[in-house]
């Protein structure tokens, strides 16, 4: 029996998980976290072997949430549930620790494939992904723009991209405006634009995000 905490801050979400996954044999779901916060709570006190994560949420959330459980808990599998689409976060989020990644787009069979797998000490990761990951051990590859961002800066990137203002940033990433705005500095200075508009053509170019509604 596979036993799993869904993480996610929509109890929609949460509650369709749950069906999905009830009527799926050797699984069981034990608890729900909606919020970064509760994560590590459930983390430090155990109780199950798989924690399926959605990338973002309320408090320490994604790269930096994946690091830390990985780092807590090196035994427990850690399967991302996101509604990113792009390849490159499934890629920094497989870097950081996680044992697969799946949109919240997929379809039924396919994520509890995935969590069998995962559960099973496997990875469960798309073959673009896997393109993505054997991209980045080759050293004669240069570096595109985007990929020179950290992971904190990378998450603000895909935010401003789909018309988030600093304060809507801030809130989201539970952070002040000031620090957002020095990493909407420092994401414009490593990609050498000049402007959001910029960095939503470069988006949009390169399959990254959605651009803002017209």
């Amino acid at each position: 029996m596979t036993r799993i905490l869904i993480a996610d801050d929509h109890a929609i979400v949460r509650d369709g998980l749950r069906r999905i996954l009830q009527s799926a044999p050797g699984i069981e779901v034990v608890g729900e976290a909606v919020n970064g916060d509760e994560v590590m709570a459930r983390v430090r006190e155990g109780g199950f072997e798989l924690l399926l994560l959605d990338m973002s949420m309320p408090g320490k959330s994604g790269i930096e949430l994946i690091k830390w459980t990985v780092a807590t808990r090196p035994d427990l599998a850690v399967l991302v549930l996101s509604m990113h689409q792009e390849e490159q976060y499934a890629v920094r989020a497989i870097r950081a620790g996680a044992s697969g990644y799946v949109t919240k787009e997929s379809a039924t069979a396919l994520l509890v494939a995935a969590i069998r797998k995962v559960a099973e000490g496997g990875m469960y990761i798309s073959s673009g992904v896997a393109e993505q990951l054997a991209l980045t051990l080759r050293p004669q590859t240069a570096d595109q723009p985007h990929q020179r961002l950290s992971d904190r800066e990378y998450e603000v990137f895909g935010l401003l991209v789909t018309g988030a203002s600093v304060s809507d940033i801030a809130a989201r990433l539970h952070l002040s405006g000031k620090t957002v705005s020095t990493h909407k500095a420092r994401i414009l200075e490593k990609m050498a634009m000049d402007s959001v508009a910029d960095l939503v053509r470069y988006a949009m170019a390169h399959k990254l995000g959605e651009a803002p509604d017209s």
